[in-house]
């Protein structure tokens, strides 16, 4: 067998970690067997270094090495980049096509990112995973394959399940040995090493001189939480390779290129960001509801058993004004805006005659206008009244409610005023 050395030399693996080590070596001893492996880290930390290490070291080395992101895929043609698809399936099938799991018989898929498949997807991988089966979308006829599967993702897989984003079944099956990659800021020691690669390998790349870090540029590079890994630490060495002038850099050039950079090393609070997804805000709403209820509750039991234990529930309600007003509301209130209502709609202003400019009138004459209206004024409120409750009886064929709407009053009142009126 190999040692860990001459993997890490043949895979450009760089660092002397602990937790890196160990993780080559599990690596190492489970590519002989055909066991399902799981590997976990975060964005950045180098996850696709694992299963080529497994299928290289494999008694499948020979056979095909597919990786697949599966985040990459869209939802609706996920299904049939896996798994094929017969000629007619959908719409643009206009030929059979092989998935990947055919196409990689006897060999290894890399399942990237495997925390986003879908649900129905996650049913089919796991037919795969037991026993070998899968169907092409559109097809009724079962094929095998025999491929080895890696998978990997950096969402913690027990609040996917919680949350019933991943099945439980899927993930022991995926996880038979789990490995997992240590983020980049648990790797001090190696954070310089890495950084001293990617710097020479730029400077050939661009055929400039190789950038260097003075001791105090070193130091910030090393507290540095580095949050995209070693991704982030390449990009970094790329940009700062290309456009500095001077090749030797300093602690504050350095402080330029690290967004939201800090000298103290001071721990921070990682993953307690709330998502939409977790329904907090809902949760929170629903609390409140029953927070309430629970409350008026316990005022309608107050209420009641002072009604028991008094015989005058006169005094009861006295006492208890506010109470029976909070739990029930004020109903003669509502009655009285009704009312209100009623009167505004029937309460016509009375019509205005214009005089004509032309037209003399006499001093003694002023007031003998006004008293010609009164007299010409027949109708009293009540009259009015009357005289609309018909009119809208009348245009709505005596359906009261259409009639109570068309006046702006309740069913109630207007009930009660056709009784009134005799109507």
């Amino acid at each position: 067998m190999e040692s860990i050395q001459s993997i890490k030399q043949r895979f450009e693996l760089i660092g002397n970690d602990v937790k890196l080590n160990r993780a080559i070596e599990k690596a190492m001893q489970v590519a002989p067997t055909d066991i399902s492996v799981l590997v976990t880290g975060e964005s950045g930390v180098g996850k696709e270094a694992i299963p080529k290490i497994i299928h290289s070291l494999s008694h499948r080395k020979h056979a095909k090495y597919i990786a697949v992101n599966c985040g990459a895929i869209p939802e609706g043609t996920i299904d049939s980049e896996l798994f094929g698809h017969e000629k007619g399936a959908f719409t643009g099938a206009t030929q059979t096509r092989s998935g990947y799991f055919e196409v990689a018989d006897g060999g290894t898929i890399f399942l990237d990112e495997v925390g986003e498949l879908p649900l129905t997807t996650q049913v089919r991988l796991l037919r795969v995973l037991e026993n070998g089966e899968f169907l092409k979308v559109g097809s009724s006829q079962v094929q095998k394959t025999n491929v080895r599967i890696v998978a990997a993702t950096n969402i913690n897989m027990f609040e996917a399940i919680k949350n019933e984003k991943f099945r439980e079944d899927l993930y022991y099956r995926l996880s038979t040995v789990e490995i997992n990659i240590p983020p980049l800021r648990d790797r001090q020691e190696d954070i310089h090493l890495l950084f001293r690669k990617f710097a020479s390998d730029f400077g050939q790349k661009y055929k400039m001189p190789t950038i260097r870090l003075e001791d105090d540029a070193v130091g910030l590079l090393t507290r540095y939480r580095w949050p995209g890994n070693i991704r982030q630490l390449r990009n970094i060495a790329e940009q700062i390779s290309v456009l500095e002038e001077n090749r030797t850099i300093s602690a504050s050039t350095l402080n330029s290129y690290l967004p939201n950079a800090s000298t103290s090393n001071l721990p921070a609070v990682v993953g307690q960001t709330k998502k939409e997804s977790d329904f907090s805000n809902e949760r929170e709403i629903l609390y409140k509801v029953l927070f309430d209820m629970k409350s008026d509750l316990n005022d309608l039991k107050k209420l009641t058993l002072e009604l028991l234990k008094h015989d005058n529930s006169e005094k009861v309600q006295e006492e208890n004004e506010t109470l029976i007003r909070k739990i029930y509301g004020n109903k003669e209130e509502e009655d009285i805006e009704e009312e209100t209502t009623m009167t505004e709609v029937l309460h016509l202003p009375e019509p205005v005659i214009e005089k004509p400019m032309n037209v003399a009138q006499p001093q003694e004459d002023r007031y003998h206008f006004a008293e010609e209206i009164e007299e010409e004024e027949t109708l009293s409120l009540q009259e009015k009244e009357i005289e609309l409750i018909k009119k809208s009886l009348e245009r709505n064929r005596g359906k009261r409610k259409a009639a109570a709407a068309e006046l702006g009053i309740s069913e109630r009142t207007l009930y009660r005023k056709i009784k009134q009126y005799d109507l």
